[in-house]
């Protein structure tokens, strides 16, 4: 398998914060700007493998600022890392008003994708490799979160095993 180049997953997503995107405060629900994230990320992560992919996990979504209605959201994601069948992708949303032209970072994040075959099971995918001081950073920083995630989902898989399917707090209600 030939090892690719961070830029040659990018992926871009612009659209417009329209009323039903928003909030009783006007701005962009978090819930629909994780969407634009997890949409963008995915679509970076098939790009790189070039089979299709899931979600495994989305180890941080930093919200920096808010995102005004009739403002513009521009999700920018790539793959900064990968591991056997795993890519790590960084996403930055990047908010504008469009009668200033004034842009900020509104959120970062990172996710993790497997990528999969028909029957849903792990496959492959290309190594990496970065190319600008930014992207070297980001692979540099990469196994170090790669070990919070592992240990994080443990303790997640505890937490599951341990709270089961039911609500035993409730006492029948």
């Amino acid at each position: 398998m030939k090892e690719k180049s961070c830029a040659n997953s990018l992926a871009v997503k612009t659209s417009h914060v329209l009323p039903p995107d928003t909030n009783t405060h006007g701005t962009l629900f978090g819930g629909k700007l994780m969407a634009h994230i997890d949409d963008v990320a995915a679509i970076a992560a098939v790009r790189h493998a070039r089979k299709p992919v899931v979600t495994a996990s989305t180890d941080s979504v930093d919200f920096l600022a808010p995102v005004k209605e009739g403002h513009s959201i521009c999700v920018e994601a790539f793959v900064t890392w990968t591991h056997s069948t795993s890519m790590e992708v960084f996403v930055k949303a990047v908010a504008e008003d469009l009668l200033t032209g004034n842009r900020r970072v509104c959120t970062t994040a990172f996710l993790t994708f497997v990528a999969v075959d028909d029957a849903g099971k792990p496959v492959p995918v290309p190594s990496i490799y970065p190319e600008t001081e930014l992207e070297k950073m980001l692979h540099e920083g990469a196994s170090i979160r790669a070990k919070h995630r592992k240990e994080r989902r443990k303790q997640s898989k505890e937490l599951a095993v341990n709270f089961g399917t039911s609500f035993p707090w409730n006492r029948g209600l």
